[in-house]
């Protein structure tokens, strides 16, 4: 039977439906059969994508208007994100950051479509950086080339190659990310940080390195982690599923201890867990999710606290109050913030 003859706007439309999570089975099993049919559709794809990045991504000036079927696809990412960003009670003054950054998000699934068919040499050349962020008060969820779930906490960040996955995958992360990494045992998974390395085959876990923030904290719920310490020379920590291990960035020295591991990713499903956490933390983690400043008095920096608490129908307010009812702190609100004490 002779193959239809697949036409270039078609070709757009599969690549907005991809971008956009909307494409079904067989629709990107047609689009990656036409761009592996030859090097000129292979070139198609990449340099549509390319296009793409540098329009929304990068903020190039590039118009879309003698491109049709990239104003639909425009049109249904800025769509797609005004969804969510509705979902999750955004307001109107961030939504074209959070446009840009859930482009972003989207943009790296794609990119192995156009770049791993033509050859792993032409992959790994010019490769520059791929930065994703979660804004203050959001969380934003992705997967990584490899198949890997990525969920990032408020004020958080990763960064990595376009070539990820190629020759490896490592990545670096700022502030609180959930990783549910896809095995692959010739090609491990790193994260690194300025206080504390980790690298896995296969697992999930949870990471949380803020800069401002005195401890370095991994839980792991599956798999099995090693820890190379940053900050002072030690041996490497090998971490097995419901263990926690903490780290002081003023001593360098790490605990590891058991606990209910399940419970270090309720944020991801609009939930704060604070067990035993540092009360200068808590602030700071508040301090993202709700959008506000909290200042903690010095007397309570290093107090400890075990909680959880919803964030949708929440109020900043009603946690503190929550908190304050312990009689181990209070708090009031003056000059535009929070103050315990």
């Amino acid at each position: 039977m002779e193959r239809k003859e697949i036409h270039k706007e078609e070709i757009d439309n599969l690549i907005s439906m991809y971008l956009t999570g909307n494409i079904d089975s067989q629709s990107l099993k047609t689009l990656t059969a036409w761009s592996r049919e030859s090097a000129e559709n292979n070139l198609y794809v990449r340099n549509r994508i390319e296009l793409w990045f540098s329009s929304g991504v990068a903020g190039s000036t590039t118009s879309f208007d003698k491109e049709k079927a990239f104003e639909r696809f425009k049109a249904r990412v800025e769509k797609a994100t005004i969804a969510e960003e509705q979902k999750q009670r955004f307001t109107k003054s961030r939504s074209l950051k959070i446009f840009y950054r859930v482009a972003a998000a989207i943009l790296i699934i794609l990119l192995p479509l156009a770049g791993y068919w033509g050859g792993m040499e032409t992959v790994k050349s010019g490769f520059s950086d791929i930065v994703v962020e979660a804004p203050m008060g959001a969380r934003t969820k992705l997967y990584l080339p490899d198949g890997t779930l990525v969920w990032l906490n408020a004020d958080s960040k990763i960064t990595y190659s376009q070539g990820f996955g190629v020759e490896n995958r490592n990545l670096a992360l700022e502030g609180e990310g959930y990783f549910e990494v896809k095995k692959n045992e010739k090609v491990p998974f790193e994260i690194r940080t300025k206080e504390l390395d980790l690298t896995v085959l296969g697992t999930k876990f949870n990471f949380r390195n803020y800069a401002d923030d005195e401890e370095v904290v991994v839980n792991l719920l599956e798999g099995k982690v090693k820890l190379k310490n940053e900050l002072i020379a030690s041996d490497d920590i090998y971490m097995c599923p419901n263990e926690k291990a903490v780290l002081s960035k003023e001593t360098g020295v790490i605990v590891k201890s058991k606990m209910n591991a399940s419970n270090s990713n309720l944020w991801t499903k609009d939930e704060l867990y604070f067990d035993e956490l540092l009360l200068e933390d808590i602030a700071k983690q508040l301090s993202r999710s709700f959008n506000v400043k909290i200042e903690v008095a010095d007397s309570l920096r290093y107090q400890r606290f075990y909680g959880s608490f919803k964030i949708v129908g929440n109020s900043i307010e009603k946690i503190l109050e929550t908190i304050s009812s312990t009689n181990r702190m209070k708090y009031k609100y003056e000059n535009n913030r929070y103050i315990v004490y």
